[in-house]
């Protein structure tokens, strides 16, 4: 092997063993919780090496010698250690070696967590992506210099392959023939749990079990085999677009993190082990036969001096801002106002499910980045509510295609599909089966576009039909808002009829931040008695309406509220047509709020109204205890304390775990419009 290569890779190990030597030396400073690469030194860097600009990468927590091969300085590297303000990965915000970036002439890196596994599904998403931007021959599709494809690496420790997850990613780049390389680094250690004690079979053994899955097993700790092993495996990616899973042996020479110490519970005896085989120390003897000594310590004492410069300089940067602290929660959307034609002349009314159809028809009509998938969603079916009837077959499977039961996958990969240029449109098929998907919406999606200072919003549209309509059960029912309302960083649309699903469809997509589309089952079709109003005159295609701005769907009369005999309900989705029902009774002293979004939310609308009528009903379909309704009734009460004439009044669903089957009992369990009618009249009587 070319000795340049070789004394650039003892150059590189060197650093890291002076880094992990100054970190320990000054505990008080470094005193944020890190790891170091010490012992995964030679891999990482076979690794990097070999990697060009048009590449993405998934680092872990370990992996500063990656990102060392990849050109970043220690200087940089230090920067994120001690959370300064010009850490170039997140500003400050999150851990050593957690790194995003879109740096030119470096691979790119997207927002992951702490990483244990779930890193694969949002890697495999980039994979995805890539796989589609040839497919469709984009521009967007960047190449190397000589006109290389570009490979995705995803880096996982051994013991989070374990993780469900990590099995999700794994069948679907088998499945679509991905161009990632799983990098597999096995040190034998899960924290404190040994590879005997956490897992039935290692990496490789596991990844038999994918039909299609190259592998192979490589000694980590020895430079050169790492090298020539990385090199042909990315050369066949390159060439041949396929996944592959490299099982890398090395060893762990430091702490687990500089907060799990390993004299906290490793041997002397594992110790010494992991000692023999490590990758500096490796390196050096090769190197000492052909190399001259004094090249060697030239190389040493100049490392010496860089990295502790470079410490110098990263305790002595600023701090970052306190002002920044709520910057980049979102990108700016470019929606800020309702704009094209709503109620269109000529044209005949559409049922809101119908509604969302057209709308994405005419996004992927003009848009080849959109694109759609989840379970049934492909020609066969086209959903299983019809909410994408006819897309398979206009827009082809490459663009419109089933997944498997996989709610992990389908919401984590619009990561990567975001990244990458594109915007997938994905569907979980139930509101109740949203939650495996949880992981990868809080810990991956929401965090992204903070943590990364910016740098990767995540620009996805998750649809959710949502709510009871009538004898769905336990299973089909649920609402989920409340929930998804905990998670900082998305935003929720809720529309209940066909104009606004329409015109929220439209501004969720040029919208560059996740939204969740809540889409209520029972108003999908308007069969539910007393929700004909769902149906609307279609918009034009030009029509989007802003996220955050609020309906006055029902005004009270001017005489009602002068004589202070007026009420407001402050409801969304099939609140709005329990509402309308109970108002019947109530001419003119009622006026109905629809929210239409959840976040961003019309508060100036909202406690506009609550002013203007001193009386105020929250109406939600959830269950009502600790839910998002009772949350805002009590922003409410704060906000227009002193002109309310009676406590803000909340009505939601029975506190039950579930909507029971029986149709006679999911009635029993929910509102409806005699139950809005007699709370209102009892909030009148005040």
């Amino acid at each position: 092997m070319d000795h340049d290569l070789l004394l650039s890779a003892y150059r590189q190990m060197f650093r890291v063993l002076k880094m992990a030597e100054t970190y320990e030396a000054n505990r008080p400073i470094t005193k944020y919780v890190h790891s170091t690469s010490r012992g995964h030194e030679a891999i990482q860097l076979a690794t990097a090496m070999q990697l060009l600009p048009c590449d993405w990468v998934s680092p872990y927590y370990r992996d500063e010698s990656l990102l060392l091969g990849m050109g970043w300085t220690p200087y940089e590297l230090m920067l994120q250690l001690l959370t300064k303000g010009d850490d170039p990965f997140t500003g400050g915000r999150s851990y050593y070696a957690h790194p995003n970036s879109r740096a030119a002439g470096k691979p790119k890196i997207i927002h992951q967590s702490s990483a244990t596994g779930m890193q694969a599904i949002p890697t495999t998403g980039v994979a995805q992506g890539i796989h589609y931007l040839e497919a469709i021959n984009h521009d967007g599709l960047e190449r190397g210099p000589e006109g290389e494809l570009p490979v995705v690496i995803c880096s996982l420790g051994d013991a989070s392959v374990t993780e469900g997850e990590v099995s999700e990613a794994l069948q679907f780049a088998v499945l679509k023939g991905l161009p990632i390389i799983y990098l597999v680094q096995d040190n034998e250690w899960g924290i404190s749990v040994t590879a005997e004690e956490g897992r039935a079979m290692d990496a490789y053994e596991y990844a038999a079990g994918f039909k299609g899955l190259n592998r192979v097993r490589i000694d980590g700790t020895d430079f050169e085999a790492s090298y020539e092993t990385m090199r042909k495996v990315i050369s066949h990616v390159r060439a041949q677009r396929k996944p592959w899973l490299v099982h890398a042996k090395t060893c762990l020479l430091n702490h687990h993190t500089s907060g799990v110490r390993k004299e906290f519970y490793r041997s002397e005896d594992d110790l010494a082990k992991h000692a023999c085989t490590d990758p500096l120390v490796l390196l050096r003897q090769k190197l000492a036969g052909t190399v001259d000594p004094a090249q060697l310590t030239r190389i040493e004492q100049e490392v010496t001096t860089e990295v502790a410069s470079a410490f110098e300089r990263a305790v002595a940067a600023p701090e970052p801002s306190a002002a920044t602290v709520q910057d980049h929660v979102f990108a700016p959307t470019p929606i800020t106002e309702e704009k094209g034609e709503r109620t269109p002349a000529g044209k005949d009314k559409v049922i809101l499910v119908d509604a969302a159809l057209f709308a994405i028809r005419e996004l992927m009509a003009q848009h080849p980045e959109c694109l759609i998938y989840g379970q049934d969603v492909g020609k066969r079916l086209g959903g299983v509510f019809r909410e994408a009837a006819t897309l398979g077959e206009q827009f082809g499977d490459h663009r419109v295609f089933n997944t498997a039961i996989q709610e992990a996958y389908i919401i984590g990969s619009t990561v990567g599909m975001s990244a990458v240029g594109l915007k997938p449109i994905v569907e979980v098929q139930f509101a109740d089966y949203i939650y495996p998907g949880f992981n990868q919406l809080v810990t991956e999606i929401s965090k992204s576009c903070y943590l990364s200072c910016g740098k990767f919003p995540v620009a996805s549209i998750i649809r959710v039909p949502i709510g009871a309509y009538g004898g769905g059960g336990p299973y089909h029912s649920g609402s989920v808002e409340s929930t998804l309302l905990t998670i900082k960083g998305i935003k929720i649309a809720y529309p209940s009829n066909a104009a606004d699903m329409k015109g929220l469809m439209k501004a969720a997509y040029y919208d560059p931040n996740p939204v969740v589309m809540l889409e209520h089952k029972g108003l999908y079709w308007s069969k539910v008695p007393g929700t004909e109003e769902a149906k609307t005159i279609e918009p034009a295609a030009d029509y989007v309406l802003p996220f955050g701005k609020g309906a006055v769907v029902l005004a009270a009369s001017d005489e009602a509220v002068a004589n202070g005999e007026s009420a407001c309900v402050i409801t969304y989705g099939m609140g709005v047509y329990w509402a309308k029902a109970a108002s019947k009774s109530l001419a003119g002293r009622v006026e109905i709020i629809d929210l239409r979004t959840l976040f961003p939310l019309d508060e100036e609308l909202i406690y506009r109204t609550v002013k203007k009528h001193g009386k105020c009903l929250v109406l939600t379909e959830e269950q009502q205890n600790n839910s998002f309704a009772e949350a805002l009734a009590g922003r409410i009460s704060k906000a227009c304390f002193r002109s309310l004439d009676a406590p803000v009044e909340v009505l939601g669903a029975l506190n039950l775990p579930a909507v029971p089957l029986n149709m006679g009992l999911e009635a029993a369990m929910l509102p409806n419009a005699q139950k809005v009618t007699e709370r209102l009249e009892a909030l009148l009587g005040y």
